[in-house]
């Protein structure tokens, strides 16, 4: 029998950044919509715990006990008292290191696959409870759609939305640590007061009107200078995809993906035409959202 899943990337559309708290996380507004860009994870039976990849960037993949898919099996195994005897296979195609959470949906992917594998038939709750042990971006892998995050981002409060965003995304030659990002925004933001983060209201309304302009007006990321001042090359990525007229421009997440939002889908494949012509990124990619969470898509007895 096996089991597959497949899970959306995600942008973040606003990362209002905190103070770094004791713990070392910072407290996030985190405004999250996922994409149509997806890794599938597909779960069998096995002697012991194996992970195995395939796709772009497969190579850069940890396929021992760090990588996120197999934290999920053994955290799900061990509440409910079995070992974690599965092969889960993660074929890839969200950006790998990339600011697109793909590393979180493979872990909520490999939880909701092992757990229909398993027979095991846990809570929406008991999910998001692994899922936010496992890492801040997890729980929303799972659940989709859009939906703002506070706390380190794994609190979660699903969003309206009223229509379809088309975006491009350009994936850099190399990735970012998303520590590194973190370290880099500290640094800057040395001896100033830091704002408590907290979603904006113009943003949120833009989402539930479907309102790609009034979208482009809200969106911010505060995690774009740190990554900039560590990948300064994405500043002329960011450039050539406001010459080929997207609506606005960021970095996605703690980078190095850069995010265009275009009015509609043409808008969206002449801007990416215009970028795999710039020689500033490595691939570019065009996708819609918001996008479902974590899916059931095949079962083989």
């Amino acid at each position: 029998m096996s089991v597959t899943v497949r899970v959306p990337a995600k942008v973040n559309v606003q990362l209002a950044v905190g103070a770094a708290r004791a713990d070392g996380f910072h407290d996030l507004a985190n405004v999250f919509l996922a994409v149509g860009l997806y890794d599938e994870v597909t779960v069998t039976p096995a002697d012991g715990l194996r992970v195995t990849c395939t796709g772009p960037d497969a190579d850069q993949v940890p396929l021992d006990g760090t990588n996120l898919a197999a934290r999920a099996a053994l955290a799900l195994a061990e509440r409910h008292g079995r070992t974690a005897d599965v092969h889960v296979h993660i074929a890839k195609d969200i950006p790998v290191a990339g600011g697109m959470a793909g590393g979180s949906a493979d872990g909520a992917a490999a939880l909701l696959a092992c757990d229909t594998l398993w027979g095991i038939g846990a809570s929406r709750t008991e999910l998001l409870d692994i899922c936010a042990e496992l890492g801040s971006d997890v729980p929303f892998s799972l659940v989709g759609g859009a939906a703002l995050g506070t706390g380190r981002g794994e609190r979660l409060t699903p969003l309206e939305t009223g229509g379809t965003f088309s975006w491009v995304f350009a994936m850099a030659p190399r990735g970012l640590s998303t520590p590194a990002v973190f370290h880099a925004f500290d640094r800057l933001a040395e001896g100033r007061d830091i704002p408590e983060p907290v979603a904006s209201r113009d943003l949120l309304d833009a989402l539930a009107k479907g309102d790609p302009d009034a979208l482009a007006a809200a969106v911010s990321n505060d995690l774009q200078p740190a990554a900039l001042s560590l990948y300064p090359e994405l500043a002329d990525t960011l450039a050539a995809g406001r010459a080929a007229g997207a609506l606005t421009t960021l970095v996605s997440g703690s980078g190095p993906t850069t995010a265009f939002l275009a009015r509609d889908p043409e808008a969206a494949a002449r801007i990416a035409d215009a970028l795999a012509a710039s020689g500033t990124c490595k691939t570019v990619r065009v996708a819609s959202g918001p996008a479902p969470g974590a899916t059931v898509v095949a079962r083989q007895p």
